[in-house]
């Protein structure tokens, strides 16, 4: 019998706890090293407000890449709630809006029609249709070796040119004709980027995440809050060494790490190196620079509210306008006005929002003395880390909460700020989290939650597949280091499939 195999993987979010857990089933010994005093990275639930019992969901909210065969192998008991709606999108400076009913067809097409978009209702529905005629057969390859190119556009068919090679902005406007149509499907493509539709394809990449989730795109509620499912990963890693305060100062590319824990500088050695940060973290590990290259563009704003607020579209109940993504001042035309506005070094007045109610669809995360609070999770578009440069993190935080507040009273028929709970301090329950303060918190450059661009989840023309890293699209330019994080080549979300996938790579190169 051979020597054991060791592991050291760097970081400990819900990708380096999968990669842990796999790697352990194998026979390896794993060392899981993170910085901060808890594990799970973004995905982790967190009392937000002093002395009031709910456990919010705080960066990472909804569950839609998750495949089930990770689930299953890992043993995850992680329950997932399908949302009624989809969205709620009130028109700007009406009563009127747009909600699309999973459960009620006709309705849908209704509504299309109430607010001047009737012949829409098709498109927009064979938009979608022609995206889950693809997203199943390509999201079951995520989670083996990459396929090529080719192979990839066998499966796209004839939407590869449009989903591939033209600019989405393009494919949106000749799908639909309705501005604020328009606009809903566009925020697919921009969620937590900051790019141009129409001048090349990274709005693609990040549409397609979105809807090729689970093969149905949907975008599920997990039951308990995010820190159940990284919870379940750091249970079924239970048999790896999992340090919690360690931070990673050094690696070596021949398998040496250096940490600090409490106050002490550590020294580990592997087999291989496993990195769950950035691409630009790991850089700088291995000495080969600091230069920011990731970008986010989002602002993500927690509310608890004593109810629901009523809203200007009386025949649409608070429930059913929060029961799915609520779009608030995201019309196509506003979602490029904010862009010009942030690209002036301005916050985007009004700032192009949506929001979810957690609490809605799972009132488990309400303590015993909240019950009947609501909780609402903002996500707040085209609000680029250079603004913080610009602004300064403080008073950007400052501007952007005044900036959330105000976008999402502008669609409603009451104000928002009597709604709001006191906390045990006696303030608002309000927490803002800039890109910066994403970075500060969870080692994200720029804030950015893909921790860079998204990359196409297969081998493009000439791309090398000649080793174990390379077909599962966890290599770096080091042999002995993998990515095993959002930073790997399909590694976007909350989906383990990074982990898992540098895990794969990992037991075929140390041949266990």
């Amino acid at each position: 019998m051979g020597a054991v195999k060791k592991v050291v993987i760097v970081g400990g979010g819900h990708n380096a706890l999968t990669a842990a857990a796999y790697l352990t089933r194998a026979g390896a010994e794993v060392l899981v090293l993170e910085r901060s005093d808890h594990l799970g990275g973004a995905a982790i639930s967190a009392h937000a407000f002093p002395g009031v019992d709910v456990r919010l969901s705080r960066y990472a909210y909804l569950v839609s890449l998750l495949p089930k065969a990770i689930a299953d192998d890992l043993g995850l008991s992680v329950r997932l709630a399908r949302r009624r709606y989809s969205s709620y999108t009130p028109v700007p400076g009406s009563k009127r809006g747009l909600l699309v009913d999973h459960g009620d067809a006709g309705a849908t097409r209704a509504s299309f029609a109430s607010i001047g978009a009737g012949p829409d209702a098709a498109r927009f529905a064979d938009f979608y249709a022609r995206t889950g005629r693809f997203a199943g057969a390509l999201f079951d390859t995520m989670t083996e070796p990459l396929p090529t190119a080719e192979q990839a556009k066998a499966l796209l068919g004839s939407d590869w040119a449009g989903f591939v090679e033209r600019p989405i902005g393009e494919v949106i406007e000749a799908s639909v004709a309705d501005d604020l149509v328009r606009g809903v499907i566009a925020t697919d493509a921009l969620i937590g980027t900051f790019s141009d539709l129409y001048a090349d394809t990274h709005g693609n990449r990040c549409l397609l995440y979105h809807v090729i989730g689970g093969g149905t795109g949907d975008w599920d509620v997990p039951i308990g809050g995010m820190g159940v499912v990284s919870g379940g990963m750091a249970s079924a890693a239970g048999r790896a060494t999992l340090l919690n305060g360690a931070e990673v100062t050094a690696i070596d590319p021949d398998g040496e790490v250096h940490y600090v824990r409490s106050g002490e500088e550590h020294r580990a050695t592997a087999d291989l190196v496993l990195c769950g940060a950035a691409s630009d973290v790991l850089s700088r590990l291995l000495g080969e620079g600091s230069e920011r290259t990731a970008e986010g563009a989002q602002v993500k704003v927690n509310l608890l509210l004593d109810r629901l607020p009523l809203l200007r579209q009386r025949r649409v109940t608070p429930a059913g306008a929060f029961g799915g993504t609520f779009h608030i001042n995201e019309s196509l035309t506003q979602l490029d006005a904010a862009r010009a506005a942030a690209l002036r070094g301005q916050v985007p007045d009004p700032l192009p929002a949506e929001i979810y109610c957690h609490s809605l669809t799972d009132p488990s995360i309400l303590g015993p003395g909240a019950h009947g609070y609501e909780t609402l999770t903002l996500f707040g578009l085209q609000v680029p880390d250079r603004l913080v440069d610009a602004i300064g993190n403080d008073a950007l935080r400052s501007q952007l909460k005044r900036a959330a507040l105000a976008s999402l009273e502008s669609v409603l028929a009451e104000p928002i700020e009597p709604l709001l709970t006191v906390d045990g301090n006696g303030d608002l329950c309000v927490e803002v989290k800039t890109t910066r303060d994403l970075e500060d918190a969870l080692a994200m450059p720029g804030g950015n939650i893909f921790h860079g661009p998204l990359s196409w989840p297969w081998a493009e023309e000439g791309q090398p597949l000649d080793t174990p890293a390379r077909r599962w699209g966890v290599a770096t330019s080091h042999d002995r280091v993998l990515l095993c994080g959002a930073s790997a080549q399909r590694g976007g979300g909350v989906s383990g499939i990074g982990g898992q996938n540098a895990a794969m790579a990992a037991i075929e190169m140390l041949g266990l």
